[in-house]
């Protein structure tokens, strides 16, 4: 067989390229190691097989005298230069891709188009014997125009080699370039493309993206950053407003315990204070959700404490009530009554403190008060298998213990509050009378109960997916699994 190729090694040659590429399409790109073995001993086996038929790549071909064995040869031999070309672009790759990622894709392109380009110019020098400096300094003279006609186009080019080396941001990252936010779908020769939260792709270019100020949103990962700012009279004492926004802080489940959020006073001046409140939510799609959170958690805990946005400034006084006949306008359960039933019921409500870590109500335990709260978070948790799992928390305004006046039923769910605050309660002996004439706040009371029961049984049921960690362990482990199932 070996004495067979050597005597025709023009018609081996071409079969063993032929062989070459079956090989890597048949191996796949899921074992790249494969691949760059395949395609490297092809090469070995080629140039073994042109040298031993007395063919060499750096002088022209041989069989002067014969023109088509002649004609082959020569297309063998540049053949050969192209290999070489091909197969030093995959071992250049395969070491990006080790190195660097498949970020690097567009470096790799870069680098294999100049080793292409001098294979060219070699087979051209060597094995056609063109005349190959006359080439050269046409081909310079060709490269200075269309330099200075492709001048933004190679900025462009070049800026996305830099950044795919230096990887300021990856594919699938949250980033800000230019004030432009979204998440990284694609990076190509020219463009960096964003799909924003709208909805709408934004492409930025390369050269505009190496120069501008870029925010990577993704960095560290599962850590995202929020902040909103209020703006409160000057006249309020800043301690009052920042304990306020704390607590506002605590009763917002999205965000992260740790970086702990925090309160700051951005900036102050005759016209008003200005709050600022940060945060971190473990995912990017958290963020819209959490940050309306906070809005209205702000304004509640805010009303709570007495403090009226700089806004409600220029708006009619309000009517001077007294703080419980306040709370009960805010609650939205005493909506059906009058301003004078309004009144009574405001004067028979005791207004109670409550401190840290105090159990408000515990779970199956049966209320005979609606507690309302004025100040403060609690936390509602419920049992289960063993452990406790936390269903909610409340803010000023929202009530506890409905179901005990209503039916008399104990509630599963223990009320524990995470922060210093306090309650008005209401007998039921006194609230049974206004729930007799005013039908609608008991149908109110059994929407709210319904709907905490109903909510309740679900968590109970399913249980919340926990946020993969995304990292190259997590993704070998999902692969390797994947792979011993099939």
């Amino acid at each position: 067989m070996p004495a067979l190729l050597i005597q025709h090694p023009l018609y081996f040659a071409p079969a063993l390229l032929l062989v070459d590429l079956l090989l890597w399409r048949l191996i796949g790109i899921g074992h790249p190691h494969w691949r760059l073995a395949a395609r490297v001993t092809c090469f070995l086996l080629f140039s073994l097989l042109l040298f031993n038929a007395g063919m060499n790549p750096l002088r022209a071909a041989p069989w002067p005298d014969d023109l088509p064995s002649h004609m082959i040869a020569t297309a063998v031999q540049i053949a050969w230069w192209l290999f070489a070309a091909r197969c030093l672009t995959v071992v250049l790759g395969f070491l990006l891709v080790q190195r660097v990622g498949h970020a690097g894709r567009l470096l790799q392109d870069v680098v294999g188009a100049l080793i292409f380009l001098v294979a060219i110019i070699a087979s051209a020098g060597y094995v056609l014997e063109l005349p190959v400096k006359g080439l050269l300094a046409t081909s310079g003279v060709v490269a200075i125009v269309l330099g200075l006609a492709l001048q933004s186009t190679l900025s462009d080019v070049f800026s996305g080699i830099v950044l795919n080396t230096t990887k300021p941001y990856q594919l699938e990252d949250w980033v800000s370039i230019d004030g432009i936010e979204g998440k990284v779908v694609e990076i190509d020769w020219r463009s960096t493309y964003l799909q924003t939260a709208q909805g709408t792709l934004a492409v930025v270019p390369n050269s505009l993206a190496a120069k501008a100020k870029v925010l990577n949103l993704s960095r560290p990962a599962n850590l995202y950053g929020l902040s909103l700012s209020l703006t409160v009279s000057p006249r309020v004492r800043p301690r009052k407003v920042i304990e306020a926004l704390e607590r506002a802080l605590g009763g917002c489940r999205p965000l992260l315990g740790s970086p702990a959020p925090t309160v700051s006073v951005r900036q102050a001046g005759p016209n008003g204070v200005e709050y600022e409140l940060s945060g971190f939510v473990a995912a990017m799609g958290e963020k819209r959700e959490a940050r309306n959170q906070l809005y209205d958690l702000a304004f509640r805990h805010l009303q709570a404490a007495g403090i009226e946005l700089l806004s409600d400034a220029d708006l009619p006084a309000r009517e001077h009530a007294s703080r419980a006949r306040a709370l009960l306008v805010r609650s939205g359960l005493f909506d059906a009554l009058t301003d004078n039933e309004r009144d009574e019921l405001a004067a028979t409500m005791q207004r109670r403190p409550f401190r840290s870590g105090e159990v408000l109500l515990a779970a199956g335990d049966v209320s005979d008060q609606l507690l309302i709260i004025d100040t403060g978070v609690v936390s509602v948790t419920l049992p289960h298998a063993g452990q406790t799992i936390e269903a909610g928390r409340m803010g000023p305004g929202e009530v506890i213990g409905e179901a005990g006046v209503l039916s008399g039923s104990a509630w599963q769910a223990q009320f524990t509050a995470l922060s210093d605050g306090a309650v008005y309660r209401l007998d039921k002996t006194v609230l049974a009378p206004c729930l007799e004439a005013r039908q609608e706040i008991a149908e109110a009371m059994s929407h709210l109960l319904d709907f905490r029961q109903k909510a309740s049984a679900a968590l109970l049921v399913e249980q919340p997916a926990t946020v993969p960690q995304r990292g190259l362990m997590a993704w070998l482990r999902q692969h390797a699994g994947r792979r011993y199932k099939t």
